[in-house]
């Protein structure tokens, strides 16, 4: 049975432990003083004005937002989560069931060696988390219990020893090599004995086609080796063995490579000045010049199966059964008896030098039946065990080279801290939701570890890593350890936020001094989350105003009209829009952290802006990122937005399981987080977007249900329920809303002048079936890009409508044509019978950005008004211009709305004669416009 859902997707002081645990090793610097500092803090945000609700107290009903919500919970409940777990358990050298990596960013053979993996598996498990929070549904927290057990498993198995993952043999059983689990088997130094004449026998079944795997590589270093690579770089197996190198290789080459998940014997002779490689008992080369022996090489340091002296190559993937070592040359006979029984029951025998069965089913070692007691172990090429807490779907490797790493490089360390927050986030949310221990006691494993690591480090080492592109980037990391350090109270976990301070970073945008052009975005957008978050833990001051004053640096001087930002990942410099127009335009991450940091500003200052931009993010780029179609096996969520001409949304981005796409599970399961906020001490209730929606107010015994089609409605009406309860309803008032936002309570008129961009309070006792109308007609509007006023997008409201068009040139519209007396310009359009919020202008049809489609689509076009058109009267003018841009129609409109037919021709009048007398418009002309204006007839 489902746990039930009790847990809160916010911070609660009831978790909160009373006393932090004493530090058992040596911090340093800043670290040092943070403990000692957090031994006093309380992690309750008393500088939180505002709160949210949990996802559990909202219930999304029918509509927009439910209808994409639904198509994600698909994936949710479809998506075979062994699939995510196969890395972290390849890592761990676990039996990953057959289980094929997700692939992508989330596998191996993905950009950069997929050494962001793991991070997917992060969001995967929070939007089960919310998925679960959202809808009470057991399929959800069953999921996340599964995951959960395996990657407690996994943590456990990365703290010890590697051991035998033992799979049925050729003849008995096999110890298998899991791809990615960087395990190989040691063998004595002894091992090859020297010998003048050997044979080298092994059972193979390679699971992987990777070039240079090794079966076997004995060697010092790269100059003295002998080896066996399943595949050189024809793809064939090949035999070396040489004493300067690669250039003095000996070599026997395959002719057809080794077919895959297929058992194969591998057997390399030599004798007598020739070597001889057999596969499956035929000798595919021979050569008569090989004068190297094992006695040339002496004793040698490193002798292996599976693992290379040279190590930029890959650990071999793949089970091994027999491996056997003859002093002498076995002849073909004796290879090709090889092929159908063990060598114990051939007449070769036993190698003599060697002989490993791998019957084993447990331990790290490997019995040698040569009688020469040659015990094989089973190690990790990095080492190991790993560090306690630490849980990740590669070794530690990367956080090590990291702080020595002084340039980027993502083929080598791309973000491992930024891998680690979303495998944080997402098993922290895990608890949160279902409150089991197990994904509580990963959490704060994870940051003793990352703690421990971190706080013996100079401080400039951690400026250093920080600041580097990609290396360095951490995304959220410093939230979530926030709100674990609410839940544990552990001092080191605040002191470990601290570590993540980018000094550069806070200290100019606290100063107000824009560092932002070239920097990467969403590198840096989440980190001003956490920077709140320490705001909330320590009262200090910088937090606060950095990421107040970084908000101001993006909104709206680097924000296209979707509420987007970033071109190709990166900012421009200050208010260059339309110079930025592209087809890698507002990466979706970029959305999903600039919301996350506009209601958590929200909480501690209302400014209405940060709400009026959350909506038109929300509305706009975020659900207009996910396709209006279900896939179990993809979340179908874009990574750019392309805004340029006639651009098509790509929702199978790049190679799969990339962060747009895990934010994007995550946006999808929460979309009703921001509908409705409350005051701390209880006295307000803000509605913040008009959504259909139902919320719990637990502590008020209220309920308030939200019934509207908006946007198709022009409004919404809300409908209380419960006990009587007394508190302000502060009702947002959007920036859009110019042609009024009318309130009624139980039918009669609320007194007070609403104010766009503002929010309207009405204060009263609320009692059950009390009913608040509230209707706020939308115009359509353009907004112009800052960079070039000609270069416009067209909003309806708050929906940004957008031309399907194939062009890849911009579209040249004009919209004053039958602009109305109150500055709407939607008379200009024709509405699309049986679309709601589509219209046609200039044959094109214009569409919400929301929808998902794979339409080639127009967000921005050509404002052209060659002609002075009013009321659909053409004067037959030429529209003169300013020389900023500025056109006699634009001066003219500017002073909408009017009251009247007269007022606009008063208007028209008053703005012709100030550019005649202005040189900028011809006596003649402006009488034509004058006389065409009062003969117009015009839309209201």
């Amino acid at each position: 049975m489902a746990p039930p859902l009790s847990r809160r997707f916010l911070l609660r002081a009831a978790a909160l432990a009373a006393a932090a645990p004493a530090i058992s090793h040596t911090a340093t610097g800043r670290a040092a003083a943070a403990v000692q500092e957090a031994q006093a803090v309380t992690a309750v945000p008393t500088a939180w004005s505002v709160q949210p609700f949990a996802l559990d107290d909202v219930a999304l009903r029918p509509g927009l937002f439910a209808d994409k919500r639904q198509l994600m919970l698909d994936h949710a409940r479809g998506y075979d989560v062994n699939r995510l777990l196969q890395v972290f358990r390849a890592n761990a050298g676990l039996a990953t069931g057959g289980a094929v990596a997700p692939g992508g960013w989330e596998g191996l053979d993905g950009e950069a060696n997929g050494n962001l993996r793991g991070h997917y598996t992060g969001h995967f498990l929070t939007m089960l988390a919310q998925a679960y929070a959202g809808t009470g549904e057991q399929v959800f927290t069953d999921r996340i219990g599964t995951m959960i057990g395996a990657l407690s498993e996994v943590r456990a198995a990365l703290r010890g020893d590697p051991a035998v993952l033992s799979v049925a043999g050729k003849f008995g059983t096999a110890a298998e090599n899991v791809r990615g689990s960087y395990q190989y088997v040691d063998l004595p130094a002894a091992v090859l004995g020297g010998a003048p004449a050997i044979t080298l026998s092994a059972w193979v079944k390679p699971t992987h086609d990777a070039n240079w795997a090794r079966v076997f590589d004995f060697g010092d270093n790269n100059t003295r080796y002998l080896y066996l690579a399943a595949r050189n770089a024809n793809g064939v197996p090949r035999f070396a063995i040489t004493t300067g190198g690669p250039g003095g290789e000996q070599g026997l080459d395959g002719t057809v490579a080794l077919p895959l998940g297929r058992w194969s014997h591998l057997a390399v002779t030599i004798g007598g000045g020739t070597g001889t490689l057999y596969v499956n008992g035929s000798a595919v080369a021979r050569n008569t010049a090989m004068t190297l022996t094992p006695a040339a090489l002496g004793t040698l340091a490193n002798n292996w199966l599976g693992r290379s002296n040279f190590t930029a190559d890959p650990v071999f993937a793949g089970a091994y059964d027999e491996f056997n070592v003859w002093s002498r040359a076995l002849s073909a006979a004796e290879i090709t008896e090889l092929q159908g029984a063990r060598a114990a029951e051939v007449s070769a025998g036993r190698g003599d030098l060697a002989s490993y069965a791998f019957d084993e089913t447990s331990g790290g070692m490997f019995a040698d039946a040569s009688g020469r007691g040659l015990a094989a172990t089973l190690r990790r090429t990095w080492g190991g065990p790993s560090h306690p807490g630490f849980l990740a779907a590669y070794p530690e490797t990367q956080f090590i080279d990291l702080e020595s790493r002084t340039t980027s490089d993502y083929t080598k360390v791309w973000a491992p801290y930024y891998t680690a927050h979303k495998i944080l986030r997402g098993v922290l949310d895990a608890y949160l939701a279902t409150e089991d221990a197990r994904a509580l006691d990963l959490a704060s494993g994870m940051c003793d570890w990352m703690y421990a690591r971190l706080s013996k480090l100079p401080e400039a080492t951690l400026q250093r890593m920080w600041g580097l592109f990609s290396s360095g980037e951490f995304g959220g990391i410093v939230e979530a350890v926030c709100d674990l350090h609410s839940i544990t109270g552990k001092a080191e976990h605040l002191a470990l936020a601290r570590l993540f301070d980018l000094d550069r970073l806070i200290d100019s945008c606290a100063a107000d001094t824009d560092i932002l052009d070239g920097l990467h975005a969403n590198q840096h957008i989440p980190i001003f989350t956490g920077y709140l978050r320490l705001y909330d833990a320590t009262g200090e001051a910088r937090y606060l105003d950095a990421a107040r004053n970084f908000w101001d640096m993006v909104v709206p001087h680097r924000m296209y009209g979707i509420g987007g930002t970033s071109t190709a990942e990166f900012w421009k410099a200050r208010g260059v829009i339309a110079g930025t127009i592209g087809d890698t335009d507002a990466e979706t991450c970029c959305a999903y952290n600039m919301l996350k940091l506009s209601r958590t500003l929200f909480f501690h200052e209302q400014r209405p802006q940060y709400m009026d931009y959350y909506e038109r993010a929300l509305y706009n780029q975020v659900l207009g990122s996910k396709q209006d179609k279900a896939d179990a096996e993809k979340p179908l969520v874009t990574y750019f937005i392309g805004l340029t001409p006639g651009h098509v949304r790509d929702y199978t981005p790049k190679q799969g399981t990339t962060c747009c796409e895990g934010t994007g599970m995550e946006s999808a399961t929460k979309y009703q987080d921001s509908v409705y906020f409350k005051a701390a001490d209880g006295s307000a209730l803000y509605v913040n977007l008009y959504s259909p929606s139902r919320l719990t107010w637990a502590e008020k015994g209220v309920t308030v249900t939200q019934t509207t089609s908006f946007p198709r409605e022009q409004g919404t009406t809300l409908t209380f329920g419960g006990a009587g309860s007394a508190f302000a309803l502060r009702l947002r008032v959007p920036s859009w809303a110019t042609a009024g936002f009318r309130v009624t309570v139980n039918g009669s008129a609320v007194s007070g002048t609403p104010v766009p961009g503002s929010y309207f309070t009405v204060s009263r006792t609320w009692r059950s079936g009390d009913t608040v109308k509230i209707s706020m007609p939308f115009r359509l509007r353009v907004e112009k890009a800052l960079d070039d006023r000609s270069l416009q997008s067209l909003f309806y409201g708050p929906i940004n409508l957008v031309g399907r068009n194939s062009a890849t040139s911009y579209l040249q519209l004009g919209l004053y044509r039958n602009a109305g007396l109150s500055g709407d310009l939607l008379p200009s359009l024709t509405p699309v019978s049986g679309k709601p919020l589509h219209f046609t202008l200039g044959g094109t049809e214009f569409a919400p950005f929301s929808e998902g489609t794979e339409d080639p689509t127009h967000a921005y076009f050509r404002r052209s008004e060659p002609r002075v058109i009013l009321g659909n009267s053409d004067s037959g003018v030429t529209n003169p211009a300013k020389p900023d841009g500025t056109t006699l129609l634009d001066e003219i409109w500017a002073g909408a709305p009017f009251t009247g037919k007269g007022a606009l021709v008063s208007r028209v009048r008053s703005t012709v004669n100030a550019w005649v007398s202005a040189g900028l418009l011809g006596q003649t002309d402006g009488q034509t416009v004058i006389r065409t204006a009062q003969q117009a007839t015009y839309a209201p």
